[in-house]
């Protein structure tokens, strides 16, 4: 009797994993006082339920002159969950920081320390060393000028961004040329342009440009950032709702005004 052909190998994977953009809140403590903290948390929570009840947090504790115990740092994580939202790792720091990562077993990312080192961070003086004596060149016929650069165009969403979706324009700037509805979230590395009404969440300056800006014609916006500086609409005087406005960075406050 013939045998039986032995079933195909199944290759194809029972789940697929992706890396992607994902909004997501950077706690950075400059204070440890956990009952502060936590009394801050349930403050945002209670002021914009949607945004912030259940929120994943990132903790980063880079703001201290030294790191908590793994003790002190859990009770601040339970706190925060008792409050309302969710830490789910730490920001990226020292060696230490990474083992105290491991001991509360949570993971580290790398995105956000990065721009607050970035923004804050004075590049170092490079060292002085003696100019060396040129020698003369050898004459060069000129060179034709060359072809203007192509610039990277703005990323321009004709449609409305409807709720739960999420738009990201990287290292560039982003216009809708329609609505960005209530629980839709768009995002960009410049600035944001919005010409229907904006009652979703808009953060330009997403790697921590203090230059970005936003702008839209009809603001009810859930929530605006700019390079991580955000306000929730109860922020936000009642007078400029429904109005055209423009939001910028000024002395690291964030400002909204109208447009004439």
């Amino acid at each position: 009797m013939a045998s039986r052909p032995a079933p195909a190998a199944d290759f194809e994977p029972a789940g697929e994993l992706k890396i992607g953009q994902v909004g997501i809140a950077n706690l950075r403590v400059r204070m440890l006082d956990v009952a502060r903290l936590a009394e801050e948390m349930r403050s945002r929570v209670a002021r914009a339920p949607k945004l912030f009840d259940r929120a994943a947090v990132i903790l980063d504790f880079g703001g201290l002159a030294e790191l908590p115990d793994a003790t002190t740092a859990q009770a601040l994580i339970d706190a925060l969950r008792d409050a309302g939202a969710l830490p789910v790792a730490l920001a990226w720091g020292s060696p230490a920081n990474a083992a105290l990562a491991e001991a509360l077993d949570l993971p580290v990312l790398s995105k956000f320390r990065a721009q607050y080192e970035n923004a804050d961070a004075a590049p170092a003086p490079a060292p002085s060393r003696p100019a060396p004596t040129p020698e003369p060149a050898p004459p060069v016929a000129p060179k034709p000028a060359p072809a203007t650069a192509a610039v990277e165009p703005g990323l321009i969403q004709a449609g409305s961004v409807r709720s739960g979706q999420q738009l990201y324009a990287q290292n560039r700037d982003l216009t809708v040329l329609s609505s960005v509805g209530a629980g839709a979230e768009v995002i960009a590395d410049g600035s944001i342009h919005i010409y229907g009404p904006l009652r979703g969440r808009a953060l330009a300056g997403a790697q921590g440009s203090p230059t970005a800006r936003i702008f839209c014609r009809s603001f009810h916006a859930e929530l605006v950032a700019v390079a991580g500086h955000y306000k929730v609409l109860d922020d936000i005087p009642r007078e400029l709702h429904g109005k055209a406005v423009q939001v910028w960075l000024e002395h690291d406050e964030l400002k909204i005004a109208a447009l004439e």
